[in-house]
């Protein structure tokens, strides 16, 4: 068979069933061939490239599989690189698959030629150029085992459009693939790793304030459950990152909320007073820590992380634990031993009060319509209305990036069942929207919802049209400040109100969603929530929700860059 049949068998071999793409020049061969594979391999065909790999990104973090997205060589393959830095930072398995012109033209110039392999070797986990045909069954296994294993991440495959006509003998060998890779030896002292799991579990079994931080790492492991288990058993807080939100129930006895910069005053003064820190599945992020040289001054920190280079790079440690999140919090919850911490964890609920009556109160209260009341709708209806007995097991929750993300990850009560999917370390705007797309083609039977902002909405909008072409029930929230919200809330605060070229002129967005065929709906009052979200809920297809908020509503708590999480504004 040719090499661009060959390439569509061996995604299928590798359990692929949907992929997201664009065509053009260079991968023609492969358009030409997908066209008899219509019955086995679902292809979603996207607006933009950037959209494509964000899809990619929705469906692996919705379903834990792989993502499959596919352009041409050249502008396509360019449009690729920003969603696959976004995937390396926030560890989402992806494979993207670029074409490339014939390798007797490489070097030349050649019309749509762009050197990917270059271009992305700094924001893959791997990445190869295939030449040969017959190269094809050998790679892309490898390139699927990689993008998987270990710490997830992209890997991008460049195909040349030789490599796509020629013809050869195909045979798909898993094992042997596998055993054709050059095999690191890993250098893991097993005999010291169990000592430092003994000495992780000795520390907190002695520790007075003790605190667990759930990253990203806690959810791709599947530890959610070993995680609330180590809380219960050694009755010690949990707090999550903003990518782990999900990681821990929020009604969980234990939980004390969100770490960060826009955190909730209970984790962040938990962090600086705790004398022993268990970091799960984390990277220490700047986002996290603030200013280290303040950062959890009176803690002994344990790291667990399955990627080593992690260890000691942003915050210096006092034990690392390398291994499988789920594997090493198994363990240590095997020796953990109760200890009454209850005057511990009532010092973050004090805390967590505090908050209540002097941010997430006001904020849900008042007579102008904002954010915070309408996430705080969305959790109401989608988690605690619809499924409160799931725990919104069959709901996922997409963000863009901005205020609509902090408040989001603020006001949104998400559960160990909740998909939440929202773009971490990159911070992309307009990523939410082609995410929300590829999560609803990953998991059809799930409610997705998108919450935006109208500054990321529009870096993407044309994804409007795959939901049209497709029919895919994606219902979209657009928290709609006319402005590019988290810079004015910079300005406001640190700028002297100098708003710079962050007013938005928006469009008539009913008009957009006429013309793409999408339910739209208006509101401007609180009161007009309920009924709002009871209506896009109950929807046949895509629904676009416009919430026109007030543009003068800042996410607070907010720690100011350079500060130390002891350096909270609060209003």
């Amino acid at each position: 068979m040719t090499g661009a049949e060959a390439l569509i068998n061996t995604i299928i071999e590798e359990n692929v069933d949907t992929i997201f793409g664009y065509p053009g020049g260079s991968i023609i061969p492969f358009y030409d061939k997908l066209y008899d594979y219509t019955d086995k391999l679902r292809h979603i065909l996207v607006r933009h490239e950037q959209g494509a790999v964000h899809a990619a990104e929705g469906y692996a973090r919705a379903t834990g599989q792989v993502g499959v997205c596919v352009a041409t060589s050249g502008p396509g393959a360019t449009n690729f690189v920003t969603g696959i830095a976004d995937a390396m930072m926030d560890s989402t398995p992806i494979v993207c698959i670029t074409a490339q012109v014939d390798v007797g033209k490489l070097g030349t110039n050649f019309f749509q030629e762009a050197d990917m392999v270059g271009i992305t070797t700094p924001i893959t986990k791997w990445n190869y150029q295939i030449s040969r045909a017959e190269d094809i069954p050998i790679v892309v296994p490898q390139a699927f085992h990689i993008a998987r294993s270990g710490r997830p991440g992209p890997v991008l495959i460049s195909i040349t459009k030789n490599a796509q006509v020629e013809k050869f003998r195909y045979r798909y060998d898993l094992k042997a693939a596998l055993d054709r890779m050059v095999q690191v030896p890993r250098r893991d002292n097993l005999e010291k790793r169990d000592l430092n799991v003994q000495k992780a579990i000795e520390l907190l079994n002695n520790a007075e304030k003790p605190l667990i931080i759930a990253g990203q790492g806690v959810l791709i492991s599947g530890a959610e459950a070993v995680l609330a288990e180590c809380a219960n058993k050694g009755c010690i807080p949990v707090a999550c990152t903003l990518l782990g939100r999900s990681a821990m129930n929020f009604h969980d006895h234990y939980y004390i909320g969100m770490v960060g910069m826009h955190g909730n005053i209970s984790a962040n003064a938990m962090t600086q007073q705790a004398d022993v820190i268990l970091a799960v599945g984390m990277r220490f992020s700047d986002r996290v820590t603030g200013n280290t040289g303040g950062y959890a001054q009176n803690a002994q920190i344990i790291h667990i992380d399955i990627d080593k280079t992690e260890f000691n790079k942003n915050v210096q440690v006092d034990l690392t634990i390398h291994g499988d999140a789920r594997q090493m919090l198994e363990a240590i919850c095997d020796g953990l031993v109760f200890k009454d911490r209850e005057s511990w964890r009532r010092f973050g609920y004090e805390q967590y009060d505090k908050e209540k009556e002097n941010v997430i109160g006001p904020m849900l209260a008042s007579k102008k319509l904002n954010m915070a009341q309408v996430v705080d709708a969305i959790n109401s209806h989608y988690i605690e209305k619809v499924s409160p007995k799931s725990y919104g097991s069959n709901v996922v929750l997409v963000t863009d990036v901005g205020q609509n993300q902090m408040f989001a990850a603020r006001y949104l009560k998400l559960t160990m069942k909740t998909g939440w999917i929202t773009s971490g370390g990159l911070g992309t705007m307009g990523f939410a929207l082609p995410a929300a797309i590829g999560a609803k083609c990953g998991r059809p039977d799930a409610q997705v919802v998108a919450i935006v902002g109208d500054g990321g909405l529009q870096m993407n909008i044309q994804e409007l049209g795959t939901i049209l072409q497709n029919n895919i029930d994606v219902k979209i929230v657009l928290l709609n400040n006319s402005f590019l919200g988290m810079v004015r809330q910079w300005q406001d605060l640190f700028f002297d109100k100098r708003f710079s070229h962050t007013m938005l002129v928006n469009p008539d967005f009913s008009k957009i969603c006429e013309a793409y065929e999408i339910e739209y709906m208006k509101i401007s009052k609180p009161e007009e929530l309920e009924d709002a979200i009871d209506r896009m809920a109950a929807s046949k297809g895509a629904f676009f929700l416009e919430a026109v908020v007030d543009p003068t509503a800042n996410v607070y708590p907010m720690i100011p860059g350079g500060k130390t999480l002891n350096d909270l504004i609060i209003r």
